[in-house]
């Protein structure tokens, strides 16, 4: 088509195989569509087109995805609030009639497999490398592995006992994203081997909480739909052996004394054993 359509908060651009979807960048544009910036949706993505009344002299125009074509809707599993929803286009009313034309033109190019799901993810995911504040720690992604390196502010004891993690996607079978705006907001890391059933999230060395300014849905949501979409890629690919790496690299000395000060409250608090005490303290000067 070749058209533009611009709306509330993003633009439009129809192409002959794609919709281009420019988000903008003000401050009333949800920061989710402002991270995303700009996403390519191609029309072998698409199940439909809908046009409905919106609020306040408007109406919206909304793609509607095929399940498991776009790794970000996968992630984010029905959570996202309908105004950081990024295949909808709101315009004003008296815009009605271009809207149905486009949305004609969108139906007119959906392929014969539109009513099935995907058998693979259709839509780009976000880039890494990325990162993102927890609660209880810092999460990292640089395209092949995810590590999560603990605050002793926010941290569990049994977070600390295992140390830092480092997990190859090879090594993931999925990721859940619990939405920040929820009370047990997480970010959890599903082994294919290995995962503790039942363990709750702020025990889970696999997992990093969300709270109150941490892990904001246009930060870990974007990171979570990486890790997805780097996992089923690699889902079907030979396994290289490799350990989980923990506590990789050189420290900064003054880091390490910090982290065995806290590991000797945990000690005096009672909530590590002499011996814990004894082996965590040892690994931690092994990495001066």
């Amino acid at each position: 088509m070749g058209d533009v359509l611009a709306g509330i908060h993003a633009t439009w651009e129809f192409d002959a195989d794609s919709v281009l979807i420019r988000f903008e960048r003000g401050i009333r544009t949800p920061k989710l569509l402002q991270s995303l910036r700009e996403r390519r949706i191609p029309h072998a993505a698409l199940s439909s087109v809908t046009l409905t009344p919106g609020k306040r002299d408007t109406v919206v125009l909304r793609a509607v995805p095929r399940p498991g074509a776009d790794p970000l809707l996968e992630a984010a599993a029905g959570q996202l609030k309908e105004g950081c929803d990024p295949y909808r286009l709101v315009l004003p009313a008296e815009r009605e009639l271009l809207a149905e034309y486009y949305a004609d033109e969108l139906r007119s190019c959906l392929g014969p497999a539109s009513d099935e799901p995907a058998d693979r993810f259709l839509v780009a995911a976000p880039e890494a490398p990325m990162q993102f504040k927890a609660y209880d720690g810092r999460a990292g992604f640089d395209g092949e592995r995810v590590s999560f390196r603990w605050f002793w502010t926010g941290a569990s004891s049994a977070k600390w006992k295992a140390g830092d993690q480092t997990y190859r996607v090879s090594e993931l079978a999925g990721i859940e994203w619990r939405s920040p705006e929820a009370l047990d907001g997480h970010l959890r890391l599903l082994p294919r081997e290995g995962a503790e059933v039942g363990v709750a999230a702020d025990q889970d060395p696999a997992a990093v909480l969300f709270g109150l300014g941490y892990g904001p849905v246009h930060e870990s949501l974007p990171f979570a739909a990486a890790v997805l979409e780097s996992v089923r890629r690699t889902a079907s690919a030979p396994a290289v052996p490799a350990p989980v790496l923990v506590n990789a690299g050189r420290r900064d000395p003054a880091d390490i004394a910090e982290r065995i000060h806290h590991l000797g409250e945990l000690h005096q608090a009672g909530l590590v054993t002499d011996d814990e005490y004894s082996a965590k303290k040892a690994e931690l000067l092994a990495e001066l």
